[in-house]
C-alpha cells in the first residue's frame, strides 16, 4: 500500500498583545478603605449610643437613617474596589 504524503503545518503563534495595563489612581485605595471604616464606625457608634444612655445629637435626630448612611458608605467603598487595578 502506498504511503500518503505528510503535510507539514505551520505552528500557530498567537499575535502579541500590546495592551497597556490601567493603573488605578493613588487616591483610590485610601478612599476605598476610608469609606469602609467610616461606614463601619458610623454603624458601631449608632448601636453603642442607642443601647446606652449617652447620645450624639446628630445621630439621635437621624434615628434609623444612620443605618442607611453607614451601609451607604460601605457600598461606596465596594464600588470603588471594583475600579482598583
Amino acid at each position: 500500500m502506498p504511503k500518503s504524503k505528510v503535510r507539514k503545518k505551520a505552528v500557530y503563534t498567537p499575535p502579541q498583545r500590546s495592551q497597556k495595563v490601567a493603573i488605578s489612581p493613588r487616591w483610590l485605595v485610601p478612599t476605598m478603605v476610608g469609606c469602609w471604616l467610616l461606614g463601619l464606625a458610623w454603624i458601631a457608634v449608632y448601636y453603642v449610643t442607642a443601647s446606652t444612655s449617652t447620645t450624639v445629637p446628630v445621630m439621635s435626630s437621624l434615628s434609623n437613617w444612620n443605618l442607611l448612611i453607614g451601609f451607604g458608605a460601605i457600598v461606596v467603598g465596594v464600588v470603588l474596589s471594583t475600579r482598583w487595578r
